[in-house]
């Protein structure tokens, strides 16, 4: 195998490759980034068995020469090594030569680095899938799907199914749901293409969606999702990432979302978020992270925290609507933190069931995005 590249373009498609690389792999070849040369194209790719990306550079594009492909083959060379050197190398040119026991010679400029290879046919293939039922969406929306329900899953391995956002489809409604037990962020959004196409109970590993979300945050244009068995592939471009589904079955969650409330609020998110930022300094030295919030008709919105060390903190905030009862409920401010970053509206309505009972959270006039927090017992 022998081919010369611009080093920017193989330096871009590497970093993206290379996500799928696990640091805690006890398979040698899994280590490492299978590169190819063939005809149409450089393909680079990498797992983990978890997740796997497969990355296309074209030998040219509607502006200029890309690749040359002088002998086309393939090796598995050490991802660690590859994206630094790669990275790192001073032309903008990089020429790359396998020759006899996958021996790799690496030039650019007045550099020549040798690597030792390995033998692609060790590598493992790329899964299969089945390609019949393909759902078509923008990546704008898939970005928001991700960005809005991701902080919500779990860490906690030994619920293995809590670690990952679940997906479905139904009618046209796509909802992606993710929970850790002590809140829950759900986002639902209707794609119009997707009628004839049904899916539930798929569960990606947040750990995988957060990779995804990286390599999404630079394109903008349609991604294809296709659901197999085990298996979901995500085709972006000249990418692909697949990614294993989680074992198990999910928890109906709908059952924990009141259908009803006692107090509604309507409030600024950004004075709201603040306050709560504020308040957070004290509790977060207490290592608990409660927050106090009383809510009245006549003094508005009261967030008080304190720490027994460094003293109290109490703050008011107006609120713009006010429907139902006087509220005093405590919760973990970390989790409305994350709420309220993730959420791009100027106003949110709070709906609250009780002082034992879970919060809602969602923008004014939105109902496609709900998010639930469950309080805190203080006494």
């Amino acid at each position: 195998m022998k081919f010369t590249i611009n080093t920017s373009t193989l330096n871009h498609h590497i970093q993206h490759a290379a996500k799928a690389i696990s640091n805690r792999t006890t398979i040698p070849i899994l280590t490492g980034i299978k590169m190819e040369a063939t005809n149409v194209g450089i393909y680079l790719t990498a797992s983990d068995t978890n997740i796997s990306i497969q990355t296309h550079i074209p030998l040219e594009d509607e502006e200029h020469v890309i690749a040359e492909i002088t002998a086309t083959g393939s090796v598995v060379l050490p991802a660690k090594l590859l994206t630094e050197l790669i990275r790192k190398l001073p032309n903008k040119q990089v020429e790359v030569e396998v020759k006899d026991n996958f021996q790799t010679m690496i030039r650019s400029g007045q550099t020549e680095v040798e690597i030792n290879g390995l033998d692609p046919e060790e590598y493992p293939l790329l899964p299969s899938i089945n390609e019949n039922n393909t759902l078509v969406i923008s990546s704008d929306i898939l970005k928001l799907m991700i960005k809005e329900t991701i902080f919500s899953v779990s860490h906690d391995e030994s619920a293995a199914i809590l670690t990952g956002v679940m997906f479905s489809l139904d009618h046209g409604k796509l909802t992606f749901t993710a929970t850790d037990r002590h809140r829950l962020a759900l986002k639902e959004m209707h794609v119009e293409s997707a009628a004839d196409i049904t899916f539930k109970n798929i569960v990606v590993s947040g750990k995988n969606l957060n990779e995804l979300y990286k390599i999404l945050s630079e394109q903008s244009e349609a991604i294809h999702i296709i659901v197999s068995d085990n298996q979901i592939l995500f085709k972006i471009n000249n990418i692909l990432f697949y990614s294993r589904i989680l074992d198990g079955v999910y928890p109906d969650t709908t059952r924990i979302i009141p259908a009803q409330s006692k107090t509604d609020v309507i409030v600024n998110k950004q004075k709201l978020l603040q306050a709560i930022d504020r308040a957070s300094l004290l509790s977060r030295e207490q290592n608990t992270n409660i927050v106090k919030m009383t809510v009245d008709e006549n003094n508005g919105i009261s967030i008080s925290s304190s720490s027994s060390t460094f003293g109290k903190i109490n703050e008011e905030i107006k609120m713009d609507e006010f429907s139902g009862d006087e509220v005093n409920i405590s919760f973990n401010s970390k989790y409305m933190l994350d709420v309220l970053k993730v959420l791009d509206a100027e106003q949110v309505k709070i709906k609250f069931t009780g002082a034992m009972s879970p919060i809602l959270i969602t923008p004014e006039d939105d109902n496609e995005c709900v998010f639930l927090i469950l309080p805190y017992r203080t006494g």
